[in-house]
Protein backbone atom coordinates (compact mmCIF):
# COMPACT_ATOMS: atom_id res chain seq x y z
CA UNK A 1 0.00 0.00 0.00
CA UNK A 2 1.38 3.24 -1.42
CA UNK A 3 -1.06 5.39 0.33
CA UNK A 4 1.05 5.30 3.94
CA UNK A 5 -2.80 5.58 5.71
CA UNK A 6 -2.60 3.22 8.46
CA UNK A 7 -5.19 0.05 8.11
CA UNK A 8 -6.09 -2.63 10.50
CA UNK A 9 -4.34 -5.86 8.97
CA UNK A 10 -5.55 -9.13 9.53
CA UNK A 11 -4.62 -12.59 8.96
CA UNK A 12 -7.80 -14.45 7.10
CA UNK A 13 -7.02 -18.16 7.73
CA UNK A 14 -8.38 -21.11 5.15
CA UNK A 15 -9.09 -24.37 4.17
CA UNK A 16 -9.92 -26.05 0.58
CA UNK A 17 -8.60 -28.62 -1.01
CA UNK A 18 -5.67 -27.91 -3.48
CA UNK A 19 -4.13 -29.50 -6.59
CA UNK A 20 -0.21 -29.39 -7.31
CA UNK A 21 1.06 -31.45 -10.27
CA UNK A 22 -1.98 -33.56 -10.43
CA UNK A 23 -2.50 -34.35 -7.08
CA UNK A 24 -5.29 -33.21 -4.91
CA UNK A 25 -4.85 -32.81 -1.19
CA UNK A 26 -6.02 -30.29 1.72
CA UNK A 27 -4.39 -27.66 2.75
CA UNK A 28 -4.65 -24.80 5.45
CA UNK A 29 -3.29 -21.64 4.86
CA UNK A 30 -3.24 -18.17 5.76
CA UNK A 31 -3.17 -15.05 4.03
CA UNK A 32 -2.46 -11.12 5.02
CA UNK A 33 -4.97 -8.77 4.22
CA UNK A 34 -5.39 -5.26 4.12
CA UNK A 35 -8.94 -5.05 2.13
CA UNK A 36 -11.49 -5.49 4.39
CA UNK A 37 -14.83 -4.47 6.02
CA UNK A 38 -18.10 -5.05 7.69
CA UNK A 39 -20.80 -4.64 5.57
CA UNK A 40 -23.78 -5.04 7.65
CA UNK A 41 -25.16 -5.30 11.32
CA UNK A 42 -28.24 -7.96 10.51
CA UNK A 43 -27.34 -10.10 9.09
CA UNK A 44 -23.60 -9.71 10.28
CA UNK A 45 -21.73 -9.57 7.74
CA UNK A 46 -18.10 -9.05 7.20
CA UNK A 47 -15.89 -8.50 3.64
CA UNK A 48 -12.28 -9.54 2.42
CA UNK A 49 -11.13 -8.80 -1.23
CA UNK A 50 -8.53 -11.11 -2.19
CA UNK A 51 -6.50 -11.01 -5.53
CA UNK A 52 -7.84 -13.99 -8.18
CA UNK A 53 -4.30 -15.45 -8.42
CA UNK A 54 -4.16 -15.61 -4.54
CA UNK A 55 -3.66 -19.74 -3.92
CA UNK A 56 -6.02 -18.63 -0.35
CA UNK A 57 -8.35 -18.08 -3.15
CA UNK A 58 -8.65 -21.15 -4.44
CA UNK A 59 -9.10 -22.71 -1.03
CA UNK A 60 -12.16 -20.57 -0.19
CA UNK A 61 -13.88 -21.20 -3.13
CA UNK A 62 -13.36 -24.66 -2.41
CA UNK A 63 -14.46 -24.57 0.66
CA UNK A 64 -16.63 -21.27 1.09
CA UNK A 65 -15.64 -20.66 4.97
CA UNK A 66 -12.98 -18.29 6.21
CA UNK A 67 -11.79 -17.40 9.44
CA UNK A 68 -10.52 -13.39 9.94
CA UNK A 69 -7.92 -13.12 12.66
CA UNK A 70 -7.29 -9.63 14.10
CA UNK A 71 -3.43 -9.35 15.24
CA UNK A 72 -2.17 -7.31 17.75
CA UNK A 73 0.89 -4.99 17.70
CA UNK A 74 4.22 -7.19 18.16
CA UNK A 75 2.89 -9.60 15.49
CA UNK A 76 4.43 -7.58 12.35
CA UNK A 77 7.24 -10.47 11.63
CA UNK A 78 4.14 -13.15 11.59
CA UNK A 79 2.24 -11.09 9.18
CA UNK A 80 5.32 -10.04 6.59
CA UNK A 81 5.84 -13.79 6.53
CA UNK A 82 2.60 -14.08 5.22
CA UNK A 83 2.29 -12.18 3.24
CA UNK A 84 5.36 -12.69 1.40
CA UNK A 85 5.05 -16.41 0.81
CA UNK A 86 3.21 -18.30 -1.22
CA UNK A 87 1.13 -20.89 0.58
CA UNK A 88 1.15 -23.22 -2.15
CA UNK A 89 4.77 -23.66 -1.56
CA UNK A 90 5.22 -23.35 2.39
CA UNK A 91 3.19 -24.21 5.58
CA UNK A 92 2.66 -20.54 6.25
CA UNK A 93 1.48 -21.39 10.57
CA UNK A 94 4.81 -22.97 10.67
CA UNK A 95 6.89 -20.47 9.16
CA UNK A 96 5.42 -17.53 10.61
CA UNK A 97 5.15 -19.35 14.32
CA UNK A 98 1.35 -19.58 14.30
CA UNK A 99 -0.14 -21.78 16.07
CA UNK A 100 -3.77 -23.53 14.86
CA UNK A 101 -6.68 -23.96 16.65
CA UNK A 102 -9.91 -25.25 15.21
CA UNK A 103 -12.85 -23.02 14.73
CA UNK A 104 -16.19 -24.32 16.45
CA UNK A 105 -18.73 -23.49 14.37
CA UNK A 106 -16.53 -23.98 10.44
CA UNK A 107 -14.65 -26.38 9.32
CA UNK A 108 -11.46 -24.39 8.98
CA UNK A 109 -8.35 -23.18 11.62
CA UNK A 110 -8.04 -19.90 13.07
CA UNK A 111 -5.02 -18.22 14.99
CA UNK A 112 -4.53 -18.97 18.77
CA UNK A 113 -2.05 -15.35 18.34
CA UNK A 114 -5.25 -13.34 17.26
CA UNK A 115 -6.70 -10.49 19.45
CA UNK A 116 -9.43 -11.56 18.09
CA UNK A 117 -11.19 -13.95 15.65
CA UNK A 118 -14.59 -14.07 13.43
CA UNK A 119 -15.77 -17.30 11.47
CA UNK A 120 -17.51 -16.66 8.29
CA UNK A 121 -19.51 -18.71 5.76
CA UNK A 122 -19.51 -17.44 2.58
CA UNK A 123 -22.76 -16.11 1.26
CA UNK A 124 -21.68 -13.94 -1.87
CA UNK A 125 -18.90 -13.09 -4.31
CA UNK A 126 -18.55 -10.83 -7.21
CA UNK A 127 -15.00 -10.06 -9.02
CA UNK A 128 -13.43 -6.44 -9.16
CA UNK A 129 -10.97 -6.25 -11.21
CA UNK A 130 -8.06 -7.78 -10.15
CA UNK A 131 -9.56 -9.15 -6.90
CA UNK A 132 -12.77 -11.37 -5.90
CA UNK A 133 -14.40 -9.69 -2.69
CA UNK A 134 -16.24 -12.35 -0.73
CA UNK A 135 -18.91 -11.53 1.66
CA UNK A 136 -19.20 -13.93 4.76
CA UNK A 137 -21.49 -14.58 7.20
CA UNK A 138 -20.09 -14.24 10.80
CA UNK A 139 -21.13 -17.34 12.42
CA UNK A 140 -19.23 -16.84 15.37
CA UNK A 141 -16.73 -14.56 17.27
CA UNK A 142 -13.99 -14.47 19.48
CA UNK A 143 -12.21 -12.26 21.70
CA UNK A 144 -8.94 -12.96 23.21
CA UNK A 145 -7.68 -9.64 24.99
CA UNK A 146 -7.60 -5.92 24.68
CA UNK A 147 -4.32 -5.84 23.09
CA UNK A 148 -3.42 -3.00 20.98
CA UNK A 149 -4.53 -3.60 17.18
CA UNK A 150 -1.97 -4.26 14.36
CA UNK A 151 -2.34 -1.29 11.71
CA UNK A 152 -0.11 -1.62 8.49
CA UNK A 153 1.03 1.53 6.71
CA UNK A 154 3.34 0.29 3.99
CA UNK A 155 6.61 -1.27 3.08
CA UNK A 156 7.34 -2.59 6.97
CA UNK A 157 6.25 -0.18 8.65
CA UNK A 158 3.16 -0.45 11.01
CA UNK A 159 1.65 1.64 14.19
CA UNK A 160 -0.79 0.40 16.42
CA UNK A 161 -4.02 1.49 17.75
CA UNK A 162 -4.02 3.73 20.98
Amino acid sequence: MADDKPRQVILVSTRGNAELLGKTYSKDNVLTVTWHMPMSFDPKLYGISIGKNRFSRMLIDDSRVFALNFMAYGTQDKVLYCGRNSGAAVDKFEGAGLTKEECSHIDCCRIKEASAQMECEVIDRFEVGDHIVYVGKVIKEHTNDDRKRLLYVGGDKFTSTL
